[in-house]
């Protein structure tokens, strides 16, 4: 029964997916099934011919093979290696290479013997490119084949680097990156005009021929082309479709990478559920917005076409159901953010009481702040509230080398037309322009240049901090280490960002902190600033009272909005408050226009802001509710997982 169980709510889905709670353990238990074949393999004196991906996903794999290879003897000598693809043109020593990327996090810390590695050379005069590619698949074959290989999945779905429109029989060869896949490698290459335009990969066909096959898929950020890969149609449009043909493949993901298979989506309609207030909330806004209708329109007809018979029986009458998930709806909404006094609050997102509260803004870069929530900001601080703007990171590295300069040239201009002597300002700007003439893509700066930028976006959040009502008291600039830290190692220490992160907090008691809520990049910036702040609330929650009376509002980013269902506050903006919250993003000069990181979206940040919040008041009026020119949108974090 179990196994029945099980078919059914994995009847969508088109090939072998297991999921795990978490990266970790998912890839503990790939590194494992690697580790079997190597043993296996030696205790037969056979070669593990193995097949390697590199990027974020295979990271933690990797970490566990070093691991076992230095605490349980897990010897790579018998173990030949073939990488599935690198960058064209790419010099095999530059730090975005793959093969510095497999040295650095595999091959240099095991006794692999270094004549048993094989990666495309992304070197190579490209008319041997084709020589090359011949002997690559040749060479495979000679060893047997690939006993495993392991695979990501792109945003486009591309595995390895076949992009839309790769052939299901395609061979190792030279390509052209899509415009999609080059955005997701801008950040390595320093902005995405350095990111090459083509890359040599082995084929699709090549892949098919390992007789084992695993794709790993960690983050949200992965749901999206993961759905379309599990549970759609096989299509040259999405390359990872193609593994539905293999008896061979296993797709490994955590949690948040499988939120949008059906089964998790929406269980409704493949199983009966335990209808819970969150459960019943989702499917009941689902359905509205699938039928194109108000909440308060559904009909039991509605409910039983579409896998919702079961809520309609233990929770019906519908229109009860309706009602209640309207007035859900309703309750979020509240032109009162900081809680309206003297209130009945039994039905508001935030408490009444105290009247004035002490809040702080928690900024990961200097512009988070009012992109995202700069209404709520601006009405925070119009309604009285003791408000703080913490910003966590410089942002220097968002921060163009010719604006850099553009500054310090202003500077000295100042001086001249000053009459003031400033030697050591002449020396500055001659060793930066010494600097970035001959600085490479990604290259980190020197210290002088990063104080510039981070002068340059200080200076800019300043101006929009001063804007929405705050004085210079209650901006605070953080800086924190990580930040510099991590342009060198990953490994890095987050203690002394705690206690200043905790210092602050200690200062100012907040009855309300707001931090950013986007968790789809789980090795990002943001996710690192909710970290320290969550980290920083569990220590001071063992000796300091008032954290017991504070609340933590997640807020999301330009690009994406918190589902629906999940919002728990709604702020909605009139015209004139848009207007505002605009013109505190336009002070932040240096990421208009032409942001150095700008994500695969063309849109300015002030449009992409406005876009997202307009979207989410015109959905809350498709639902039935009133409507507004724009609403910001908020989760409140469960402060139980930190008080236990």
């Amino acid at each position: 029964m179990p196994r029945l169980n099980l078919l059914e709510e994995t009847r969508f889905e088109k090939l072998p997916v297991t999921v795990f709670p978490d990266m970790i353990t998912a890839s503990k238990t790939v590194a494992k099934r690697i580790a079997d074949i190597i043993r296996k393999k030696a205790n037969n004196n056979e070669k593990a011919i193995l097949g390697l991906a590199t990027g974020v996903t295979p990271i933690a794999v990797y970490n566990e093979l070093v691991r076992q290879h230095k605490e349980e003897g897990l010897s790579f000598k018998n173990v030949i290696t073939f990488n599935l693809d690198e960058y064209y043109p790419m010099n095999s020593s530059a730090m975005q290479s793959y093969k510095v990327f497999m040295q650095k996090h595999l091959f240099d810390h095991v006794d692999i013997d270094p004549e048993n590695i094989n990666i495309p050379n992304g070197a190579l005069e490209q008319d041997d490119i084709a020589a090359f590619c011949l002997n690559y698949e040749k060479k495979i074959t000679n060893y047997g084949g690939l006993d495993l290989q392991i695979l990501g999945i792109g945003r486009t779905g591309h595995i390895g680097f076949n992009e839309p429109g790769s052939a299901p029989n395609s061979g190792t060869r030279l390509i052209s990156l899509d415009a999609l896949t080059r955005s997701d490698a801008a950040h390595d290459f320093g902005g995405r005009s350095n990111v090459p335009s083509k890359a040599i990969t082995m084929g699709i066909g090549t892949i098919f021929k390992a007789r084992e096959i695993i794709l790993m898929a960690w983050s949200a950020k992965k749901a999206p082309i993961l759905k379309k890969a599990i549970e759609g149609e096989i299509s040259a449009d999405v390359p990872a479709t193609y593994l539905q043909l293999s008896d061979n493949v296993e797709f490994i993901v955590d949690q948040d990478a499988a939120s949008e298979l059906t089964r998790f989506n929406s269980p409704w309609l493949v199983k009966d559920c335990l209808w819970d207030e969150k459960l019943t909330k989702k499917a009941v806004i689902w359905l509205a917005k699938t039928l194109n209708k108000p909440v308060l329109k559904l009909t039991e007809d509605d409910y039983n076409n579409h896998g919702m018979a079961q809520l309609a029986t233990e929770k019906g009458p519908v229109y009860n159901i309706n009602i209640h998930i309207f007035n859900k709806l309703q309750h979020t909404i509240t032109g009162w953010p900081g809680g309206k006094p003297s209130a009945d609050d039994s039905q508001r997102p935030e408490r009444a009481e105290p009247a004035k509260k002490r809040v702080i803004v928690f900024s990961p870069h200097p512009d988070d702040d009012v992109i995202s929530m700069g209404g709520t900001f601006i009405r925070l601080a119009d309604q009285g509230h003791n408000v703080h703007v913490a910003y966590q990171t410089s942002g220097n590295t968002a921060v163009w080398d010719d604006d850099a300069l553009r500054f310090v040239e202003f500077a000295l201009d100042l001086s001249h037309s000053q009459n003031i002597n400033n030697t050591s300002l002449v020396d500055l700007y001659k060793n930066m322009r010494e600097f970035l003439q001959t600085k490479q893509p990604n290259q980190t700066d020197k210290k002088e240049v990063e104080i510039v930028k981070g002068l340059i976006r200080k200076g800019e959040a300043i101006a929009g901090a001063r804007f929405v009502g705050l004085d210079n008291e209650h901006i605070h600039f953080q800086n924190l280490p990580f930040y510099e830290r991590r342009k060198v190692s990953n490994d890095v220490s987050y203690e002394d960002d705690i206690e200043q992160t905790m210092q602050l907090l200690q200062k100012v008691k907040p009855h309300q902190v707001y931090s950013a809520g986007d968790f789809s990049d789980p090795h990002g910036t943001h996710k690192t600033c909710f970290d320290i702040i969550l980290e920083s609330l569990k220590r001071l929650n063992k000796t300091e009272e008032w954290v017991n009376n504070c609340w933590l509002w997640l807020y999301r980013g330009a690009w994406h909005e918190f589902e629906t269902y999940e919002i728990e506050m709604c702020v909605p903006l009139s015209p004139q408050e848009v207007e505002r919250k605009r013109l505190a993003i336009f002070k932040h000069q240096s990421q208009k226009d032409r942001p150095v990181f700008p994500g695969d979206d063309a849109r300015e940040f002030w449009l992409r802001a406005e876009d997202r919040t307009s979207e989410t008041a015109k959905i809350y009026n498709k639902l039935g509710l009133a409507e507004y020119e724009a609403m910001e949108a908020f989760v409140r974090f469960n402060f139980n997982v930190i008080k236990n």
